[in-house]
């Protein structure tokens, strides 16, 4: 089978949040491209049929620091923005910090709960999570399972196959040999040509190794992803958008839901953006993203301001219903 555009099968539609993007798969359903997913349907057991989903990352609930003074206000600014859309999504997708740690006993519990508390209220028929290494760093995962299941995992979703992946449990940024088996054995049974989804915490190439922005052996779980042609990787960590590509996988990166990081081209130092009380989501905001191919998809920031914080400018007037490119 000739190798399929994963921009055939993923619209990165109608806007993003600054806790990531809303994505929309959406498989030709008719003349050439009806034959596609036929055929896709008869290799994968699944034909793949359109739906969308979201993704969020790095919400960091507990953090109280000068970066961001607001707390979790974005976090649930985000929530409202999701449960806006005409239609909700099939997934959210959350990749990772869902908290900030602490060594406080009974703090990091807390802080679990309130991050369920905040997320129960999307409307959103399944949410999924991976850890980062604020969830999972100091106790190996412990509390994140206690909370939301196992560390690593896979599913299927109307014809695609998502692979949720742990590379921060470890107390380093590495995904081990366990995962990894477990991970070739998982794709096994899927043909080369099926639809794949990764999702993750830090990024599976070296993006800034000094910043440890990268995993150790993200060469061999993109080696084990290397043969199938429909792949695309979601993580955070890194505070900031990117879009990666490689062979037959496109990496992108979500903003964060807590504050900002510079990009590293420009020179400046790891640390976060600062605060400003005048645009107190910046960098955290709304973003318009369409589809223009062949080059990757055109982003349009649209940064929350202090009215429609307030309340006053309704989220309905920046949606339209349908509208994607």
């Amino acid at each position: 089978m000739v190798p399929v555009d994963r921009r055939k099968f993923f619209k990165i539609t109608g806007l993003t949040l600054g806790a990531g993007a809303l994505y929309r798969f959406a498989p030709p359903a008719l003349g050439e491209g009806g034959g596609l997913m036929n055929a896709l349907g008869r290799q994968n057991g699944e034909r793949p049929t359109p739906f969308s989903f979201v993704q969020f990352s790095d919400t960091h609930v507990g953090f109280d620091g000068p970066p961001d003074p607001l707390g979790t206000k974005a976090f649930e600014r985000a929530v409202e923005t999701v449960n806006a859309l005409p239609e909700p999504p099939d997934l959210v997708l959350f990749t990772g910090d869902l908290t900030h740690d602490s060594e406080k006993p009974g703090e990091h519990a807390a802080r679990m709960k309130r991050f369920r508390e905040i997320a129960a209220g999307l409307r959103a028929t399944r949410i999924q999570c991976v850890p980062g290494e604020h969830d999972a760093g100091l106790d190996g995962g412990v509390l994140f399972r206690e909370n939301f299941g196992e560390t690593y995992y896979s599913f299927d979703h109307r014809g695609v196959h998502f692979v949720a992946l742990d590379n921060v449990s470890r107390g380093k940024p590495a995904v081990g040999p366990e995962q990894l088996a477990w991970l070739q054995k998982d794709l096994e049974r899927f043909p080369k040509s099926a639809p794949i989804v990764v999702f993750t915490h830090r990024p599976l190439f070296d993006l800034k190794p000094d910043w440890e922005w990268f995993t150790s052996d993200g060469d061999r779980v993109m080696s084990a992803l290397a043969p199938y042609e429909n792949v695309t990787v979601l993580y955070g960590h890194i505070h900031r958008e990117h879009v990666h590509e490689e062979g037959h996988a496109t990496h992108y990166a979500s903003r964060s839901l807590i504050f900002a990081f510079p990009d590293p081209e420009t020179g400046a130092p790891k640390k976060p953006v600062a605060f400003d009380p005048a645009k107190p989501f910046e960098n955290l905001g709304l973003r318009r993203v369409r589809e223009r191919p062949p080059a990757r998809p055109g982003v349009e920031p649209m940064e929350l301001t202090l009215r429609e914080y307030a309340g006053t400018v309704g989220i309905q007037q920046l949606l339209r219903k349908g509208e994607e490119s």
